[in-house]
């Protein structure tokens, strides 16, 4: 009987043994795909380790910043997110779009916002893509889709591009299948430090892609475009902030400035930005999939009010909404808190549907509050 139970021991241990390693064989399988990107190495790691925003290893922000604020933890908040049930989540009616033909804006200063915090702009003669993410904002195509109605853009819509620009390495900021789409049909691509080895991986050319540190700038076709602080973090897989996150202050060569926000929690840097750049014409902050455990690397609805009075914008407009439920708070509801916000402190709020032209140089221009 002992001989017994111990060979059935064995054979339990050996099956664990076996579903383990064939777990582990199937993650690392998956994360070695090639959309998940490449970590810097070479002259460009050279580059980074000689950043003063790198340290031990990692980029790091401006001041410490706990990945979560609260008491629950990885774990606690992985649970919520999953289990937790919250009203109106996502919309129970299709998102409601225009489809706006981007090729046939002729040259008017204009801006079309592509859901989520996808951006189409037309600038001085320029064509802009900002964090155009029309596939899949996930490794896995199918987890987490795209409100009914929300996904109207697809990559073959993008008209080709004089400059790309992009905030950040995560998935929903960064998609595979949309950059490979693009990588012959942008003039430019400006990213953080440590970004372009993802595109480069991709097959962008690397004269295409200018890298930067915060407080760096480059000059394009008149443009002068200057990375700026952000207080988040990076990553597309297991290893965090191996290359860098930044906001961005576009500076057109007609005059005005139009300040890019990314994906960051509230901190010191928009008062210096205010400073160093004095007006600006338009902001473009994340409003959306906040909570409070994460309050630090995203801007809960009182801290996106703070920033947008020290930032002081002659006009704002707030992305980082209405196309995926990645927070725990109704879909609608970042719309509806800013809304209140600007009508109570006579904040100039543009709120267009997905697709709905925004005329640049029209400052009377209404728009709906399509999300009630």
């Amino acid at each position: 009987m002992k001989i017994s139970l111990k060979k059935k021991l064995r054979k339990i241990m050996w099956v664990l043994l076996s579903a383990i390693v064939i777990i582990i064989a199937a993650v690392m399988i998956f994360i070695n795909q090639k959309s998940f990107g490449k970590a810097p190495s070479g002259e460009r790691l050279e580059r980074i380790k000689k950043s003063p925003n790198y340290r031990d290893g990692t980029f790091q922000n401006q001041n410490p910043t706990p990945n979560f604020s609260s008491d629950k933890g990885f774990t606690g908040v992985l649970y919520d997110f999953f289990f937790k049930k919250v009203k109106d989540l996502r919309p129970s009616k299709d998102i409601p779009t225009i489809k706006t033909n981007l090729n046939g804006l002729g040259t008017e200063d204009a801006l079309v916002w592509m859901g989520h915090s996808s951006l189409y702009m037309q600038v001085a003669g320029k064509k802009f893509l900002v964090d155009p993410v029309l596939v899949s904002a996930s490794p896995l195509s199918a987890f987490n889709k795209a409100f009914n109605g929300a996904a109207a853009y697809q990559p073959r819509d993008l008209p080709d591009a004089d400059i790309l620009i992009l905030t950040h390495d995560h998935w929903d900021h960064l998609d595979y299948e949309t950059m490979i789409s693009l990588k012959d049909r942008v003039g430019q691509v400006i990213c953080p430090l440590g970004v372009g080895e993802h595109l480069e991986y991709w097959g962008f050319d690397k004269k295409k892609i200018v890298e930067l540190d915060w407080d760096e700038q480059t000059s394009v076709d008149g443009f002068t475009i200057t990375a700026l602080p952000a207080r988040h973090f990076s990553g597309r897989g297991l290893t965090r902030n191996k290359s860098l996150w930044a906001s961005f202050m576009i500076q057109s060569p007609t005059g005005g400035n139009i300040y890019l926000g990314g994906d960051s929690g509230y901190d010191s840097h928009y008062t210096a930005i205010k400073q160093r750049f004095g007006a600006i014409d338009l902001a473009i902050l994340e409003n959306g999939q906040y909570n409070d455990a994460w309050k630090y690397i995203h801007l809960v609805p009182e801290d996106l009010v703070k920033a947008v009075k020290e930032l002081n914008p002659k006009r704002l407009f707030t992305v980082h909404n209405s196309k995926y439920a990645l927070a725990m708070h109704a879909w609608s509801e970042p719309l509806e808190n800013i809304s209140k916000a600007a009508e109570k402190d006579s904040i100039h709020l543009m709120t267009p549907m997905i697709g709905e032209v925004v005329h640049l140089k029209d400052t009377l221009q209404t728009f709906k509050k399509w999300w009630q």
